[in-house]
């Protein structure tokens, strides 16, 4: 008999006896049965192991494991390996350890928050699907600190949940080998500072959001932030921190609000600052800016064009635009030409200032190309690279006057010969004699009087079409209307219609 869709017996049930030589009741059973099979609902199965393991009251359904709020203090060791979505979510999970996922070379998704991590041991996503892991989350969880060998077999992650953990600092390359992040979510921790210049344009290309609100942010770094990727700048979220108040950091905001950034305009009142640096005096600065009446916001933070255009003989600044900063920073550049410009420059066609930027002084056609900057912090080993394309427009001052007075004059004329044709006509010749019409003569616009023919002038055909000053406007449809003979004719139309 079938239960639940499946073919089977009753176990201790008592089956009727039946002749031996009926076998096709037997076969009919099992058609049914097996045409029932594909009527019942997909479910979720329990996972099987051989041996006695927690991932024994996982469920699986296809390629998903699902091994939620099981207790688990660790990562099951016998996950199948077709499994593409692992959730371990709401355990007692406290760290990854080494190749703690080996064999799950399909892992596109692990989620583990609400465990208790503290520790990401070195190694823990060895040998498993590592450029194929897309989505990472770790959030609520207990870690501190972002280490840099957290997540360097993760070079394919596009979404990194650390948010409401207990992060108090993010290691300068954390973050360095994940090529193809798109969103860092950081929020709800207890950051007071963020390497904000480990996010480079050829590190991180794709990157568009990363937030950091509701942490414990004092000050921005905004050179730093200045520097970063416009898509970043889009989508760095800083709203409820513990900022202070300064007139730079309102002009920051204040700025990304009049472009219209998300991150900004999705958040306006969350953003708030600290008066004097007292936690009390917290404000919502764009809803009270009347503590910043006194900012000079006309002066923005000094930065630098990918491309300027210079006209020749003109002089250009171009700045070194870089976050590091210090009296162990030096700066170099390469010309077009190749050649390396260092303080105080060259031969006198480029000058060079110790802060880093570099003066053409009298811009030549030669002078176009791409320049290249490099600061290098000896220091702390840090390097930094920017590039300005710079084009020198050859100088058009008089070729343009000519221009524009060619083209003044021109209309100048046009304008005088229009108003002569209009108001200047020519001498009026003496009245012409008129030259009778024979009377035996039709005119050149009346139609032939055998003509069964003719061109309507108006809906009712004219009785007359003499005088000389008679005009003729012919319509496109031509259809046969009765003419009456001319008075001095003596012919007569060919054409007869009933009375």
């Amino acid at each position: 008999m079938c239960v639940d869709g499946r073919a089977g017996f009753l176990l201790g049930a008592v089956t009727p006896a039946l002749p031996a030589a009926s076998p096709s009741w037997w076969f009919v059973v099992l058609v049914v049965c097996l045409q029932l099979l594909p009527l019942s609902p997909v479910q979720a199965t329990v996972c099987w192991s051989q041996v006695s393991s927690p991932v024994n009251t996982c469920l699986c359904a296809s390629d998903i494991v699902s091994c939620t709020a099981l207790g688990l203090e660790q990562v099951p060791t016998e996950i199948p390996v077709s499994a593409i979505t692992l959730d371990l979510s709401h355990n007692r999970i406290d760290q990854l350890t080494e190749a703690v996922f080996e064999g799950l070379f399909r892992l596109e998704m692990v989620r583990l928050a609400h465990n208790q991590l503290s520790e990401i041991q070195p190694g823990a996503f060895q040998n498993t699907s590592g450029a194929l892991l897309r989505h990472l989350d770790l959030s609520s969880n207990q870690l501190r600190v972002l280490k840099q060998h957290y997540f360097l077999e993760l070079s394919g992650l596009e979404e990194l949940l650390l948010f409401d953990n207990r992060i108090v600092q993010v290691e300068s390359r954390a973050l360095a080998g994940l090529g193809n992040l798109r969103k860092a979510y950081l929020s709800h921790n207890r950051l007071t500072h963020f390497p904000f210049f480990t996010i480079q344009e050829h590190s991180q290309p794709h990157l568009t959001m990363l937030d950091l609100s509701s942490n414990r942010l004092l000050k921005l770094p905004l050179d730093e932030i200045g520097n970063l990727p416009i898509p970043v700048q889009k989508g760095l979220y800083l709203h409820n921190n513990s900022l202070e108040c300064e007139c730079s950091m309102y002009g920051l905001f204040r700025r990304w609000e009049q472009r219209g950034y998300a991150s900004v305009t999705h958040f306006r009142q969350e953003h708030t600052c600290r008066v004097y640096g007292i936690q009390k005096g917290t404000v919502r600065f764009f809803k009270h800016d009347r503590y910043f009446e006194k900012c000079n916001l006309s002066q923005p933070l000094r930065e630098q064009e990918s491309i300027i255009s210079v006209k020749v003989g003109k002089a250009v600044l171009l700045h070194c635009v870089t976050s590091l900063s210090g009296h162990s920073v030096t700066f170099l550049w390469v010309s077009p030409n190749q050649e390396y410009v260092a303080p105080p420059g060259n031969n006198g066609s480029l000058k060079m200032f110790t802060n880093g930027s570099l003066e053409i002084v009298t811009a030549r056609a030669e002078d176009s190309g791409v320049y290249w900057c490099m600061a290098l912090d000896q220091q702390q080993q840090r390097n930094e690279t920017r590039e300005v394309n710079v084009t020198v427009v050859l100088s058009g001052s008089h070729e343009s006057f000519n221009t524009g007075f060619t083209t003044l004059l021109g209309c100048v004329v046009s304008l005088v010969l229009v108003l002569m044709y209009l108001y200047l006509t020519p001498c009026r010749c003496p009245a012409c004699t008129k030259v009778p019409t024979p009377a035996g003569q039709s005119t050149g616009n009346e139609a032939g009087a055998g003509s069964g023919q003719s061109s309507i002038l108006t809906p009712t055909p004219p009785t007359t079409t003499e005088g000389p000053g008679h005009k003729n406007f012919v319509f496109v449809q031509s259809v046969a209307v009765y003419h009456p003979p001319h008075p001095d004719s003596n012919l007569h139309s060919a054409l007869s219609f009933p009375r």
